[in-house]
């Protein structure tokens, strides 16, 4: 049995009822998948696919999020590739249209996060424990929309710096943590910003992520050398993707907030 589904895009696309043959080229939704208890039926995935760990190593590599090998997915037939708007291009999209459905999904905020999960147990017939992954993510999930923890920034690169800006996901989590982002005005999702940028932001707080860039204690005094008066942080990366990786997110976000 069929469904003519609209993905996070608007488009239309005709998917199997419960789908045996899953490629993913999202890790947030690779991820997800397992935890929605897929395991059998993920044959592809990326590189960057790399959790849960000690499991996921059994699937396929089809190639990267931006370059996919297209003749490897071809042969391993799949009856479902799902996708995300931000990791993956629209060429890639429009190439594996040929091959079978693809579904893209998008996540711009906490809320469309929960939606993530929940339109993949839908979409896997797994409807029943993305509800449960959903509930347990908001029960852990910290609010502190009702306090004012100051100005903060997300730094995600160096040289340049690059920082997150609005209209993603981890910029409604410095909101929920009580926050604001004083790149988040300027229309980029992911915004350069100079040394005189963070400093005209008078930053209480800059948060320096463990992944894409690999940022490390060493990059501490390289910040706090121009913002003297703001508080350097080092975070998990990993606990600021949506996802199955909420559940683990909600404990470290309340104890990195009581650590600040």
């Amino acid at each position: 049995m069929s469904h003519l589904l609209i993905d996070h895009l608007g488009r239309q696309v005709n998917t199997v009822h419960s789908p045996k043959r899953i490629i993913s080229i999202c890790p947030a939704i690779t991820e997800t998948l397992f935890s929605l208890g897929l395991e059998n039926e993920i044959i592809g995935r990326t590189k960057y696919c790399i959790f849960p760990k000690g499991v996921v190593e059994n699937v396929q590599v089809v190639g990267g999020t931006k370059q996919v090998n297209l003749e490897m997915i071809r042969e391993l037939q799949p009856d479902l590739i799902l996708a995300e708007k931000e990791e993956n291009t629209e060429e890639i999209v429009h190439a594996l249209e040929k091959i079978a459905p693809v579904f893209v999904l998008e996540v711009q905020s906490i809320e469309d996060a929960f939606r993530f999960i929940q339109t993949l147990g839908f979409l896997t017939n797994r409807e029943q424990k993305a509800e449960q992954i959903i509930s347990t993510c908001k029960s852990s999930f910290p609010i502190f929309t009702q306090v004012q923890n100051g100005n903060a920034a997300y730094v995600i690169w160096r040289k340049p710096y690059m920082v997150v800006g609005g209209t993603t996901y981890i910029n409604d989590v410095l909101h929920t943590l009580g926050f604001n982002n004083p790149f988040e005005k300027d229309g980029a999702r992911y915004p350069a910003v100079t040394k005189e940028e963070f400093i005209d932001a008078n930053l209480d707080v800059l948060f320096l992520a463990s992944e894409p860039f690999p940022f490390k204690e060493k990059y501490i005094a390289e910040f706090q050398a121009f913002l003297p008066n703001t508080k350097v942080v080092l975070v998990d990366g990993e606990m600021f993707w949506y996802g199955s990786k909420m559940i683990t997110a909600g404990p470290y976000l309340k104890e990195l907030m009581e650590m600040i």
